[in-house]
């Protein structure tokens, strides 16, 4: 419970703090939007956006939210014309920074397909963002009505890599505000990337400025999720233009192990598109693993079985439900009489849910009556 001995005010409202809290977070928890790009929750702050400036009365300049203690009496202004003028400063450099092509001006509430439209009738063979529609970076200039044109743009320094099966990096679209890094480094804790080089130079590289794939990195996907902008996207999310537009989000349990992440299904046309961790639940709070993060193209696969499949002298043949039901009930019955129950053995899969291998397990100990029953994850 916060201590409400300790209050600030925050655009003339009284905000309870706890001590050591930030300006930041005593403002959310109170209801108060304060916009951000570098802040990530469960890392330290480091105030590289500067998005997060706020007003302090009787401070000699704008102090970053996200790093400043809230003390008693302080008095904080977070839309004052100082500091909206500063805002949209800061996007407009961030826009010129790259290759962010997101079209801000007149965005708002159209779809990937117009954007698309839009950047080849201006010709020049540009790429759209993969994350147009869901970037941090998009969403405040929108929100400021800001667009990139008032700075020359940078030419790229880095090409794009994409030589790993799972994670494209599109250096145009860094902004370096270190989310990845700290996402990698304080939050999974796997000390894969860093910042490399200086000044202009600056990129975000792993050990010895290798691809991903030639690193230490684990392909969790935690950068990923943590990535503001489309520097850092899902490789099948870029390629494939429906993945973009989600209609739906599905909250679920990851199966691969026990530990039960809680994950996001991003579906578009019934069809699993890409997955992100749930940020907000328990055990696992946004974070995944390679499989629980890109494990999931098995669902849409081609190759799976739509039909069951009976063997008659050595050979496989369609067959209907019933008739593959009927003869595996007899096949287990006439085992279970000749050689007991513990000479049948069940497998369930990490690749179903957990109400389907609760089920299995449930038919193999109360049916079968045997405890031979085991999972593909220990194979």
């Amino acid at each position: 419970m916060a201590d409400t001995t300790h209050v600030i005010t925050i655009n003339g409202n009284d905000c309870p703090f706890e001590p050591g809290e930030t300006i930041l977070a005593a403002a959310r928890r109170s209801g108060v939007e304060i916009p951000s790009l570098c802040h990530l929750k469960a890392a330290a702050p480091t105030g590289a956006c500067r998005v997060c400036l706020v007003e302090v009365q009787g401070a000699r300049s704008l102090v970053a939210s996200c790093a400043m203690p809230a003390a008693p009496r302080m008095v904080v202004q977070t839309e004052s014309p100082k500091v909206v003028a500063a805002r949209r400063l800061v996007l407009q450099l961030l826009l010129a920074s790259g290759n962010h092509n997101c079209l801000t001006k007149g965005s708002e509430g159209r779809s990937f397909e117009e954007y698309a439209a839009r950047l080849e009738r201006a010709g020049g063979g540009i790429e759209p963002c993969p994350a147009w529609g869901d970037c941090r970076l998009q969403e405040l200039a929108w929100r400021y009505g800001v667009t990139g044109g008032r700075f020359s743009p940078t030419p790229p320094r880095y090409p794009i890599e994409d030589v790993n099966p799972f994670i494209v990096r599109d250096f145009s679209r860094c902004i370096l505000c270190g989310r990845c890094v700290q996402a990698c480094n304080e939050v999974q804790v796997n000390q894969a990337i860093h910042f490399g080089f200086r000044g202009a130079k600056s990129k975000i590289i792993a050990a010895g400025d290798r691809p991903y794939r030639e690193s230490d990195c684990v392909f969790c996907g935690e950068c990923v999720q943590a990535c503001p902008t489309g520097a850092l996207v899902e490789k099948d999310v870029r390629s494939k233009v429906w993945a973009r537009n989600v209609e739906k989000k599905v909250r679920t349990t990851c199966t691969y192990c026990g530990v039960g992440c809680q994950t996001e299904l991003h579906v578009t046309g019934n069809r699993v598109v890409k997955v992100t961790g749930a940020t907000e639940a328990a055990p696992n709070y946004g974070s995944l693993c390679v499989k629980g993060r890109f494990g999931f193209d098995f669902i849409g696969s081609s190759e799976r079985l739509t039909v069951p499949l009976v063997r008659d002298d050595g050979r496989l043949r369609e067959a209907t439900w019933e008739e593959a039901l009927e003869r595996v009930s007899r096949r287990l019955s006439e085992i279970k009489a000749a050689s007991g129950p513990d000479s049948i053995g069940v497998l369930t899969s990490a690749r179903i849910t957990n109400e389907e291998n609760y089920i299995a397990q449930k038919f193999t100990r109360a049916v079968l009556q045997t405890n031979n029953i085991d999972h593909c994850a220990r194979l």
